[in-house]
């Protein structure tokens, strides 16, 4: 939209950018079979890097300074096959914030709710734990691992989400400082939450991939494109 959109009486100018946050991040080898029933309602179809099995990353964020405003995000994300490539999908968003949760919904149909979402960033680990609806969802620590090189650090995706029928592609461009990145390195602990059940149909909680943190990053949110 030329003007952007209006998000509880404040007007958002595209694209949206974020100067300052910082994230952590465990992939997770999954059963792909039972992550393509989880994925079902989109019609998105996961990647097998591996025959049989799928990637999913568990991450958190906090962002500091942001055109939506200071908050705290958690995702489940697939990586995923596109009609161009590979993207990643997002299936479950919950953020902290009640105008960060209708910007997202309004603008790109991610899929945001509010939760209670706890994070600890100072010492060597990093940790976050979600609750929503009174329930735990997840306890996850990262231990972020070995410094990386700079071009470890810039990145361009094309996240996928569903909403009401809609599929949309929206790309973000991201830029990464201070990144750590190591083999496995994830504790992770699910409670009783409908999310916290679909990822234990999957195979979790098991050994992680890798982890990886970044100390600071910039973002920048494209338009939504709708693709079906």
């Amino acid at each position: 939209m030329p003007n952007g959109h209006l998000i509880q009486g404040e007007r958002v100018t595209m694209p949206v950018r974020v100067r300052d946050g910082t994230a952590c991040s465990a992939m997770f080898a999954v059963r792909a079979p039972a992550a393509r029933a989880v994925l079902a309602y989109s019609g998105m179809d996961v990647a097998e890097p591996v025959p049989g099995y799928a990637v999913c990353s568990l991450v958190f964020v906090r962002y500091v300074d942001s055109d939506l405003g200071p908050y705290h995000e958690f995702g489940v994300a697939f990586l995923v096959r596109s009609p161009v490539g590979r993207g990643v999908f997002i299936h479950w968003l919950p953020v902290n914030q009640p105008f960060t949760l209708d910007a997202g919904r309004s603008i790109w149909g991610f899929p945001k709710v509010l939760a209670d979402i706890d994070l600890s960033l100072a010492g060597r680990t990093r940790r976050c734990v979600v609750r929503h609806d009174g329930q735990l969802v997840v306890d996850l620590t990262v231990k972020p691992g070995v410094p990386m090189p700079g071009r470890a650090g810039a990145t361009n995706v094309d996240a996928y989400t569903w909403q009401d029928g809609v599929l949309r592609r929206t790309p973000w461009d991201l830029r990464a400082g201070r990144v750590r990145s190591r083999p496995g390195g994830a504790v992770l602990r699910l409670g009783e939450h409908p999310i916290a059940e679909e990822l234990r149909r999957m195979g979790l909680p098991t050994t992680a991939l890798a982890t990886s943190g970044i100390g600071r990053m910039e973002m920048t949110f494209g338009e939504a494109e709708v693709i079906g």
